[in-house]
């Protein structure tokens, strides 16, 4: 899942994109709400992050210009006046959801888990195709009933590709959405990790999954079910 986080305390944005880093998102960064707003319109965001307290831009316009776009990305507001009126005139412009400052950062996750699951209610259960599952509530996945060791990236590469699966997924929308921004397309680094992502999924069992769609990119088949 990949988030743009727009915040103008750089420490506490250091501090949430490590943690969220490390629960496998891919986070975008923008310091003031006219290079956020650029970014929400140019890139495919699964969530969007905004303190409302913003140079150049607040969170509220910012938001409200989003919408007007037709954007309907979930937006979560971090605000430090948890107030009846900042509320109201959040919801107002189409957020989600309000997190008040301070706040804890397994709070943020939860509410990051509850608005991504706003998409639908196959987000809750397992992934799969063919013999292969994929739990995103406790990230582990199994092939033919074996767990499988992944890395982080590894397993956020997988889970994109399932939750496409049977779609031909360019290189540069998996950098989009399993790394993030600052990573040069043209970079091998997708390769590697499918190489990786075969080595332990497919090399061992039958049938293989991930396809090379030459010229195009990667996906993940489903397989016909037998006659």
């Amino acid at each position: 899942m990949r988030i743009l986080l727009v915040e103008d305390d750089l420490n506490l944005a250091q501090f949430i994109r490590k943690g969220l880093k490390e629960e496998q998102y891919a986070v975008d960064f923008a310091a003031d709400g006219e290079e956020g707003l650029a970014l929400a319109l140019s890139n495919p965001y699964d969530l969007l992050i905004l303190d409302i307290m913003l140079p150049k831009l607040d969170g509220l316009t910012l938001c409200r210009r989003v919408r007007a776009k037709g954007n309907m990305t979930p937006v979560l507001l971090l605000t430090a006046r948890n107030t009846v009126e900042t509320k109201v005139s959040g919801f107002d412009t189409g957020a989600d959801q309000f997190l008040p400052k301070p706040f804890a950062f397994v709070e943020l996750l939860a509410r990051i888990r509850a608005l991504l699951r706003r998409g639908g209610p196959q987000q809750l259960v397992h992934l799969q195709a063919a013999d292969l599952k994929l739990d995103p509530a406790s990230h582990r996945v199994w092939r033919a009933g074996q767990e499988i060791s992944l890395t982080n990236k590894e397993y956020a590469l997988l889970e994109f590709l399932l939750r496409n699966k049977n779609r031909v997924l360019t290189r540069t929308a998996i950098i989009e959405h399993v790394w993030d921004i600052s990573y040069d397309p043209m970079t091998n680094i997708v390769d590697a990790h499918i190489r990786a992502l075969r080595a332990k999924i497919d090399r061992d069992f039958s049938p293989p999954l991930i396809a090379t769609v030459r010229g195009a990119g990667y996906m993940l088949e489903e397989p016909e079910p037998p006659a």
